[in-house]
């Protein structure tokens, strides 16, 4: 009985000796080698893993930027400070990088948008694509309220406010996430720096638009005939700013006879 119980210590020791050196072979066999700036830039990195540098998390943003295949700034969360910190580790100059935010384009909230009918449930933008005109609101383009953008948000810098949503652009990272959340796609990426927006989104012709918001582009050009700098195109009707042509002066914030375009 003492020699069986012998026995079976032995070949268990046995049988975990010879596992123990099996997987010290094959991971010394098959172990990845890391470099060390990978690790480095992950320890600096904010570790939100939002996905707005376009990569899986933060792990695979330090992964691409040691591989050359990311910027040194391509944290939005982390910013200029981070994009320093990172280059130091590679070496490298950060260079200038231009701070960005999330923007809305809509200025159609509960007193400037005409309303189709009234609802009074809580339901999300997804679910107000499947609603009679997709919607309670009248305007097809415009921001519905809904507040899927505000539950993707992770650093609570977009909220609605009398019914249309409202970047805090102080707290914006500008990680996307509202961008991807937004099913009729009215939010995007624009300089900090760039006040002058377009505040609106519609492609309806200019008597479809008054009828369903006071303050809808209507494509009627004067912004684009006024502009300095030339830096106003008008497509499907609705004025489009390039901002490495617009100045900021004003002109067509003045000229817009809807004040479709805010600064």
């Amino acid at each position: 009985m003492v020699m069986g119980i012998v026995i079976a210590t032995l070949c268990v020791a046995i049988v975990g000796l010879l596992i123990g050196i099996f997987l010290g072979v094959a991971g010394e066999k098959f172990k990845v080698e890391v470099d060390e700036r990978e690790e480095a830039i992950l320890g600096v990195l904010p570790g939100n893993n939002c996905g707005g540098c376009g990569f899986a998390g933060c792990s695979g943003l330090a992964a691409a930027i040691v591989k050359g295949e990311a910027p040194v700034g391509g944290c939005p969360v982390g910013g200029d400070p981070v994009a320093q910190k990172v280059a130091q580790i590679m070496g490298e100059e950060a260079g200038e990088s231009v701070k960005m935010t999330a923007f809305v384009k809509c200025n159609g909230d509960c007193d400037k948008a005409g309303s189709n009918y009234e609802f009074s449930g809580n339901t999300s933008c997804v679910m107000q694509k499947f609603m009679p005109a997709g919607g309670p609101k009248s305007c097809a383009y415009g921001c519905m309220g809904g507040g899927d953008c505000v539950q993707a948000c992770q650093f609570d810098a977009i909220h609605i406010v009398n019914g249309k949503a409202v970047v805090d652009e102080d707290k914006c990272k500008a990680c996307g996430k509202c961008v991807g959340a937004c099913p009729r796609q009215i939010i995007e990426i624009v300089p900090y720096a760039s006040k002058v927006r377009v505040a609106c989104s519609s492609k309806d012709k200019g008597p479809v638009v008054m009828k369903a918001c006071s303050v809808g582009c209507i494509g009627c050009q004067l912004c684009k005939k006024n502009c300095p700098s030339e830096a106003i195109t008008i497509t499907d009707t609705l004025a489009h700013i390039d901002y490495d042509k617009c100045t900021q002066c004003g002109t067509c914030v003045e000229k817009c006879p809807k004040k479709a375009i805010i600064s």
